[in-house]
């Protein structure tokens, strides 16, 4: 008899568990909700992140806000989030570097994949391939041909081992088959720097980074590094469109919950991002800094996650990249 109360009892928990969950998404969010940043303030993670929360806040009328964890590659801040209670009150903010990590680091203190629920894809930043004025290539297909003629000779600059413009160069490179020095600065103005002097050659960057010294001159475009053209550089045809086939360098913004957040907040989060990435306000000041409002599905997340990890990878190992 005991038996059969208690398996009654766990019946009518369970009957009323997913009502329960209903009810606590419908009631979502009832307190603040923290937007986790592992970068430091000032970033354009951070500005972009700040516009999200800033929208949400006045569209639930709840408080959105960003709280910054930045530090070993991301790292400290992802695991932060993979370890809080999984209620929807405490998402990642993410980009390139997070699907880069596994890669890059021997050990992660969580699973990118496992541990992390994804609500969705918010943005793609256009990046862009750039040159000194004085270099004799013009586009991408003679800037290959000048690479492969003359092998090691061209001066890349990025912002370190293992960062993001070192393994835009170093994926480009790979795809064309040919061969670079990689010079490595602690900032990216000291490269920019260097590029403008003439003292590097080429580098990776975003659009938002290069565009003032594109429209003053000071550099040229050999062509943009994602597959999208951009609505910033009108005529400016993308890598993959020159003849590089396959090459799609992902700057992303997309925002994360710890993996057991109930799936109906997830939905509900999910819905409101997307009402947030067509908000005109948004996709304007977003477009201005050169960048494309992709919102997605938690799925199209997922394996869009799956897919980049894989590519670094593999990319890292046949590199020999390794973080400084």
């Amino acid at each position: 008899m005991p038996n059969r109360v208690l398996s009654c009892s766990c019946l009518v928990v369970m009957t009323l568990l997913p009502g329960a969950v209903f009810s606590q998404a419908a009631d979502y969010p009832s307190r603040q909700v923290t937007l986790i940043v592992p970068f430091g303030p000032g970033a354009s993670t951070d500005i972009e992140a700040r516009l999200y929360t800033q929208k949400l806040t006045e569209m639930s009328g709840q408080s959105y806000v960003v709280d910054y964890k930045p530090g070993a590659g991301t790292t400290i801040g992802s695991a932060f989030v993979a370890r809080a209670v999984p209620d929807g009150y405490t998402l990642l903010a993410i980009t390139g570097s997070y699907t880069a990590s596994p890669a890059l680091y021997k050990t992660l203190p969580y699973d990118p994949i496992k541990d992390f629920a994804p609500i969705s894809l918010m943005s793609k930043r256009t990046t862009v391939i750039v040159a000194h004025p004085a270099t004799p290539y013009k586009n991408v297909p003679e800037y290959i041909a000048y690479a492969k003629a003359h092998p090691g000779e061209v001066n890349v600059s990025t912002t370190g081992s293992g960062g993001s413009p070192h393994l835009n160069a170093a994926w480009f490179h790979s795809l064309s088959n040919t061969n670079a020095t990689f010079v490595h600065y602690k900032a990216a103005a000291a490269g920019q720097a260097d590029l403008m002097a003439g003292r590097v050659q080429v580098t990776f960057t975003t659009l938002l980074s290069a565009l003032p010294h594109l429209k003053s001159g000071k550099l040229k475009l050999l062509g943009i590094g994602n597959a999208e053209r951009s609505p910033m550089l009108p005529g400016a045809l993308p890598a993959a469109e020159q003849g590089l086939t396959g090459y799609d360098y992902t700057s992303l913004f997309a925002i994360m919950a710890p993996a057991a957040t109930p799936p109906a907040i997830v939905a509900k989060l999910n819905a409101e991002l997307g009402r947030v990435a067509k908000a005109t306000d948004i996709v304007a000041k977003l477009e201005a800094d050169g960048g494309l409002m992709v919102a997605s599905t938690p799925q199209q997340l997922r394996q869009l996650l799956v897919t980049e990890i894989a590519r670094y990878r593999k990319l890292v190992q046949e590199a020999g990249i390794t973080p400084e």
